[in-house]
């Protein structure tokens, strides 16, 4: 989208199912390592903060290292990561020569040169990109059971809560934030899991005999049964044991994703099905999704399985995810997208009043190409109606059969991003002169004070690039008019689930409903609003108080603000900004319904608690966010 914000992390997982000689032989020693690296590289747009990955190695002898974790915020985490891999690779053979291809030295004296892999990538909704923000983290015992390795893409609306149950738990928790709290959580139903079977057994084997006893009976499915239970937002969490344990668990909707697929080789897990079908050259028939509420649990032996975990709600998987974060050259996702565009057709026909000969398309940014393509199909079959009505139905025409026939759509390529270019200085009477520069047109192709110029964006959340940017770049053509059109609808309410849209005030939308409000004369009901905001704060509420003061308004008039308030002070064209409509999102994207950043319908109670606590902020003047 042009407005830049942070999303959703991603994750990666691998479980070789065979003794590592069998892939040293067959693939090589390098197998495991180079397909982590494709896994994660096919993901790095989920991740450009930072990246991490973690290996254990398993049935090591003692004295010998069995977990290894590198973790980067370089400026190409993922290949920074495995060029240090890579390197202790290249050092082993020279030094090992014959025995690089002995799995027991190679695991012995080498580091990532285990079965059992777990990678992240990291775009940091909040927070400071420091190393110690980067997944996966580590939880560390000297009982190998114990140790807890976890990555997740995910965030809590409840980590106060969540904080005070650690401490009723009897922990000192060392910060408030939601990736402690969690690992913290599950690693303390871990070790009540690893004690209760060394209790079972303590009387009837050595401590040896017992540790090995709990590595093959630990039941990760009940310690996540009770660790889970209190956890409110949308979440995939990915974990290891330092036994060879695995699991990945996935939140009650749905929200976050992650698919997997297994063979009598392998068990891998990622965040996005192209990254699986990349890497492992498997049709996506055979890649399946991680079921809501449930976890696919991994044991020390390689067997998989997926267990019911919390309670399944209804399936509310990111929209978001679909319009414009995952990659899309998933299928589905390249279908639902062209189908977003083509449903904005009649919107867009309205806006330059059916003139298509004297109309140019185009799109930004290039993830908007996709939803182009099915916006341009959807004029292109309008036109094919038209010719039908003209050529077999003899309607009157004023243009000749030649130019009936031969009638094309007229697209270029108007806006490019310039990524060399950064806004790198801070002071605000340099920032948007910097801001006005990071795109660029091509020039000479439009018909000056003729042409309508109609512009699809994926998206458009704070309207700052739109109006800073490129619609003062855009009227420098001179057309006669000026049509933005978003792929999504309007942004109305605050993301808690791993987007980093947390400030109600910043929405384009909330701007122009609160403008309208003070123009009608009901910004009255700002205040009653925010008292029943206040009344809920510390409540688990079921209600969303701010959809009501959206209530006073249809859709288009907050369209027409938004249109109003984008526009550049000495912008010449007319201006039209166009949404998708609520109701055509979910013919396009049937299968993923969540939609409480358009709607404000959340999903969980944390949601209804943030959106209220972002509105008390708004009013409050706090530039903070609400979870």
């Amino acid at each position: 989208m042009s407005d830049q914000i942070l999303h959703e992390c991603g994750i990666a997982m691998i479980r070789l199912r065979k003794p590592l000689s069998y892939y040293i032989e067959k693939y090589g020693p390098l197998y495991a390592m180079n397909k982590m690296y494709i896994l994660m590289e096919k993901q790095h747009n989920r991740g450009q903060d930072g990246a991490g990955v973690a290996n254990i190695k398993l049935d090591v002898e003692s004295g010998h290292r069995y977990i290894s974790r590198y973790r980067s915020i370089k400026a190409q985490p993922v290949a920074h990561l495995f060029k240090k891999i890579g390197k202790k690779f290249k050092k082993a053979q020279k030094e090992g020569k014959d025995k690089f291809k002995n799995e027991r030295w190679l695991k012995e004296n080498v580091a990532f040169s285990g079965e059992l892999w777990l990678g992240h990538l990291r775009y940091g909704t909040h927070g400071q990109n420091s190393i110690e923000n980067v997944h996966p983290f580590l939880r560390q015992n000297n009982w190998r059971s114990r140790n807890l390795v976890m990555a997740g893409n995910f965030n809590m609306t409840n980590v106060d809560e969540l904080f005070e149950l650690l401490v009723d738990l009897g922990q000192h928790p060392k910060e408030k934030v939601d990736t402690v709290t969690v690992m913290e959580k599950i690693g303390h139903f871990l070790d009540e899991e690893v004690q209760g079977i060394f209790e079972k057994y303590k009387d009837k084997f050595s401590n040896r005999e017992v540790s090995d006893i709990i590595e093959n009976e630990l039941n990760i499915q009940r310690l996540l049964r009770r660790a889970c239970k209190d956890f409110d937002g949308g979440y995939t969490m990915a974990g290891m044991t330092g036994s060879g344990s695995a699991f990945v668990v996935r939140d009650p909707n749905g929200i976050r994703p992650a698919y997997y697929y297994a063979n009598d080789e392998v068990v891998v897990v990622a965040s996005e099905k192209p990254a699986i079908k990349t890497a492992f050259n498997v049709d996506y028939n055979q890649i399946d999704e991680i079921k809501p509420g449930h976890a696919l649990v991994i044991d020390k032996n390689g067997e998989y399985s997926q267990h019911s975990i919390v309670p399944t709600a209804e399936k509310t998987s990111c929209s978001f995810e679909r319009i414009y974060f995952s990659r899309g050259n998933d299928p589905d996702i390249y279908k639902e997208r062209k189908q977003l565009g083509r449903l904005l057709v009649p919107q867009v026909l309205r806006a330059v009043n059916f003139d298509i000969k004297n109309t140019v398309f185009s799109y930004i940014p290039n993830t908007a190409e996709t939803a182009f393509y099915g916006l341009m199909a959807g004029i292109e079959d309008y036109l094919i109606a038209k010719q039908k009505d003209i050529i077999i139905d003899k309607k009157p025409s004023v243009d000749s059969l030649e130019e009936i026939l031969s009638f094309r759509p007229r697209v270029e390529k108007l806006v490019l991003k310039d990524v060399k270019l950064r806004t790198f200085i801070t002071d605000d009477e340099h920032r948007d002169e910097m801001v006005a520069h990071v795109y660029d047109t091509t020039y000479e192709v439009i018909r000056k004070g003729i042409d309508t110029l109609v512009v699809i964006d994926d998206s458009i959340v704070r309207g700052t690039t739109l109006e800073k940017s490129i619609l003062k770049m855009l009227d420098r053509l001179e057309p006669k008019k000026i049509v933005v059109v978003s792929s999504a609808p309007q942004i109305r309410y605050p993301d808690c689930y791993g987007i980093d849209m947390s400030k109600m005030g910043e929405f384009v939308a909330f701007r122009a409903m609160i403008s309208l409000l003070k123009e009608t004369g009901k910004d009255y009901l700002l205040g009653e609003v925010y008292e029943k905001c206040t009344r809920a704060r510390g409540h688990q509420s079921q209600k969303n108080y701010v959809q009501n003061l959206y209530e006073s308004f249809t859709y288009d008039e907050i369209s027409s603000k938004i249109s109003e308030i984008v526009r550049p002070a000495d912008m010449k064209a007319d201006l039209e900004v166009i949404f998708q409509t609520v109701e055509n999102l979910h013919k396009a994207i049937p299968l993923h319904s969540g939609d409480w950043y358009f709607t404000g319908n959340y999903p969980t109670p944390g949601g209804m608690k943030v959106v209220n606590r972002s509105y008390v902020n708004y009013m409050e003047g706090k530039l903070v966010r609400a979870y």
